[in-house]
């Protein structure tokens, strides 16, 4: 059987080769353990191997998990759909929100943070819907300028870049016109806001590859890593 410091060293080496195809740095990509399902004694077991970066799909989960790994200093990502009800959770909890996409909730994230004793601005990614699928959450394209405008705008809230879910498809070729979208998206939104938003956050265990070709800085790695979930839980 192979171990997660195995997995991770083979994901190094398929980023690595990706961004050299792609006449990139392999260290302006970011790779980000998503343990959605899996224990803490696996998200350790990661950093030991030294993984720095990771995320979860929900607040109540982390939560869970989150005394015993408060030694680590990893930065914590919540790459899931929010609800506003546990914004004030999700600040609290982690060190940045990858999945922001409403206004209404921007705010109570900012308004939470505000209330953290000496907390710096959460690092927050706007969600984009792309694909059209019902069930996956995100910001309408025709919605982004404005909702990122109102975003840029809050004390506490550091808006950073885009990330997207696409559809899935075997073939991760067929995903590369999601990344490509985002990718535009993110160029026309750096212009009218007249800033940089460096971070792309797209592509997963099945395409990750892909999306580095089209400019993925951050790539959200869950099956590869730690291998298949467990729904038990």
């Amino acid at each position: 059987m192979t171990t997660i410091a195995d997995n991770l060293t083979r994901l190094h080496e398929r980023i690595a080769a990706a961004a050299r195809r792609a006449g990139r740095p392999a260290e302006d990509i970011t790779l980000i353990g998503v343990s959605k399902t899996h224990a803490a004694e696996k998200i350790r077991e990661a950093f030991e191997a030294g993984l720095r970066h990771f995320g979860e799909n929900r607040v109540q989960e982390w939560e869970g998990k989150r005394a015993a790994l408060a030694d680590l200093p990893a930065t914590w990502h919540l790459v899931g759909h929010l609800q506003s009800n546990k914004a004030a959770r999700a600040a609290n909890a982690f060190t940045a929100i990858d999945s922001l996409d409403d206004w209404a909730l921007a705010q109570r994230i900012d308004r939470a943070t505000a209330d953290k004793l000496s907390a710096g601005p959460m690092r927050v990614l706007i969600e984009v819907h792309l694909g059209g699928e019902e069930t996956k959450s995100g910001v309408a394209e025709g919605d982004l300028p404005v909702l990122a405008e109102k975003v840029s705008q809050l004390e506490k809230l550091h808006l950073a870049g885009l990330m997207c879910i696409p559809p899935f498809l075997e073939d991760a070729e067929e995903v590369r016109p999601y990344f490509a979208r985002l990718r535009q998206l993110r160029d026309v939104l750096e212009a009218r806001l007249g800033r940089r938003l460096p971070v792309l956050s797209m592509g997963m265990s099945h395409d990750f590859e892909a999306a580095i070709q089209e400019g993925s800085t951050e790539v959200r790695v869950g099956t590869a890593l730690f291998g298949i979930r467990s729904y038990a839980q």
